[in-house]
């Protein structure tokens, strides 16, 4: 599987996720800068990390979104390419339109760095298919912007089609329906906060985040 890590001014998540991708898949992604105006040729998956993109200037991931290479993995996304964002990329992700709702400050307005519960809503997509329906994981976060808000419209529409990937066990941030990940309608793009890349060996103190990039590579291969 070839693959892509985006780098912006600010990502400090994006060699985690580079060596957690080579240890699943054994091959190093192309660390790609925001702006290049293209992604390499034959790219099957990118991934773009957590951070503080433009030292979260405006808004979180708002000037990202903005940057020459968000064109390419906008056209990549939408011919089928899988495309995962992190933290700050799941708030780049909402910015750039790829994936509805928008990441607020959290309730409290403290910044929330700790591990935390998470249950598999949907474990039919290709980020998920390692997992089990309902099944419990752990998996840290770190983020100040984190809580996740959408019209009950669209909350109701993300619910209904099986969009809502991931939810928090418990109170994090203030989530709406305490989503903590939620899938395009294509299926093909998934946002997240939790770090899945921060729990993928031993070493970590957990591995519950593994098995996401494993049925990824398994589903792309």
């Amino acid at each position: 599987m070839s693959s892509a890590v985006i780098v912006f001014p600010g990502s400090n998540c994006d060699r985690d996720l580079a060596t957690a991708i080579k240890l699943v898949t054994g091959k190093a992604p192309a660390m790609v800068w925001h702006r290049d105006p293209d992604l390499p040729e034959g790219t099957d998956f990118i991934a773009v990390p957590g951070g503080f993109s433009y030292g979260d200037y405006l808004r979180s991931g708002a000037m990202a979104a903005r940057s020459p290479i968000m064109r390419a993995v906008a056209d990549a996304a939408g011919k089928g390419t899988p495309v995962l964002g992190i933290c700050n990329g799941f708030q780049v992700l909402t910015e750039a339109g790829l994936l509805p709702g928008a990441l607020m400050r959290n309730a409290g307005l403290h910044f929330v760095c700790r591990t935390v519960g998470l249950k598999v809503d949907n474990s039919q997509s290709i980020f998920t298919s390692a997992y089990q329906s309902a099944e419990d994981m752990a998996v840290p976060v770190a983020h100040h912007d984190g809580n996740f808000q959408a019209d009950a419209e669209t909350l109701d529409r993300l619910e209904g089609d099986g969009r809502v990937a991931f939810r928090y066990t418990e109170a994090v941030n203030g989530s709406a329906r305490n989503i903590a990940g939620i899938l395009n309608a294509q299926g093909n793009v998934l946002g997240m906060m939790p770090h899945p890349e921060r729990v993928v060996e031993d070493a970590h103190g957990g591995t519950d985040g593994r098995r996401l990039f494993e049925g990824l590579l398994e589903a792309v291969a």
